[in-house]
Order: structure tokens, then sequence, then C-alpha cells
């Protein structure tokens, strides 16, 4: 069982703000957007719109993934960023800390993925009814016991980095829903962190790097 959610303290970084859309680095620990209660009512976006006003999601990471985040500031703004996500004009780099050492240099995962619902909200692989995954890996660092990656997603399926990693045999450190309890508690927070964003837009290009804090 999950612990209950408890909303990291202190405050949020803003990387950029255009009159359009805005560019988070999201803390581990914190909800992308609102949950369901009241509890779960203190995230990214609330925190935001407390700095600069209104913003509307249009993508989100896991709550213990740490990293970039651009949010629309308007309504017209959330289409256009909706189409270059749909579009794939949008490009999200990650780096993770996982168990062992990883052979070779670099790779593709493709493995399909589909929700486990009695033990939601993992994921799984599933090869008959899974939707198609793809996740590109390379090698940045090795060392004692994990293996430093830089991950591409080419798909965006809900746990897809956690699930392919745990599925080539190296979970994310510190991953409490994926992994053996080594790797889980390996480190004190889920090793994966959005350092790098790149969206092609018909005004121009957004771009964001935010180095991993692990």
């Amino acid at each position: 069982m999950l612990a209950p959610y408890r909303a990291p303290q202190g405050p949020i970084r803003v990387v950029e703000v255009a009159p359009d859309w805005c560019v988070l680095d999201k803390p581990p620990g914190l909800l992308s957007v609102p949950g369901r209660g009241p509890e779960k009512a203190d995230c990214l976006m609330t925190r935001a719109e407390a700095l600069i006003g209104s913003v509307f999601a249009v993508h989100r990471l896991d709550m213990e993934t740490s990293g970039l985040i651009v949010a629309a500031r308007t309504r017209q703004a959330v289409a256009r960023l909706n189409a270059a996500f749909s579009e794939r004009r949008a490009h999200k780099t990650y780096e993770a800390l996982v168990w062992g050492e990883v052979a070779g240099d670099s790779g593709e995962i493709d493995l399909p993925l589909i929700a486990d619902w009695p033990n939601r909200p993992r994921q799984k692989v599933c090869p008959v009814e899974g939707k198609p995954s793809r996740t590109s890996w390379r090698v940045l660092a090795r060392m004692a016991g994990c293996t430093r990656l830089r991950l591409h997603p080419i798909t965006g399926r809900s746990h897809q980095l956690r699930v392919h990693l745990e599925a080539l045999g190296h979970p994310i450190l510190g991953d409490a829903l994926y992994g053996a309890a080594a790797s889980r508690g390996a480190a004190p927070r889920l090793c994966l962190h959005a350092c790098a964003l790149d969206l092609e837009m018909t005004e121009g290009k957004i771009s964001a790097v935010s180095p991993a804090p692990f």
C-alpha cells in the first residue's frame, strides 16, 4: 500500500514565463495536478497559479518524478501545446539511476504496456493487449551497483520508463512500485528526473533544461 499523500514543503521553481506558456520545475513527491479529495488539492498547478496567475496543464509527471513541465497560461495556448504533444513535436529527456550495471552503451526498449487493473496504479507489459510503447536509452555513467541513463520516451504511456526499465532488469532506484526490495530501498526518492524539454511551436521553439538533482 502506498503512503498517504503529503505534499513536500517549500516553493516551486518557475523556469521561464511567457505570455502564453510557462515552464515549471516540479519537485519529487508533488502531484502535477489536483487529485481526488481536498487532501490532494496542493499540487504543481495550484502553486504555479498562486505565483503567476492562471495555468492549464497539458501534460504531467508521476508524483514521484521530478523535473520540467510546460503549462499553458491561456486557453488558446492549450490547443497549440496539446497539438505539439500529439504531433510528436515535443521532445522530453530524462535521467535515471538504475539498479545494476547495464550491458551495452545504448538501445531501445519496445514492449507494449497496459494497466495492471488488480494492482492499480501499476502498469505491466502485455504483448497481447498492451499499447505500443518505446523508450530509447543511453548510458551516461557506471557506478558501483548502479548505472546513470539518459532516456527518451518515444511514446508517452503511463509509468512507461519505470516499467520498461524494470522489464530490462534494471529498475529505477527508489521506485516504490516497481523492482525488488533492494532497488526500492537503494535511494530515498525515485531517481527519475525530466531534465530537458523541447517543443517545436509555430511561433518558435520552447527549450528548457534542469540538471538531475541526484
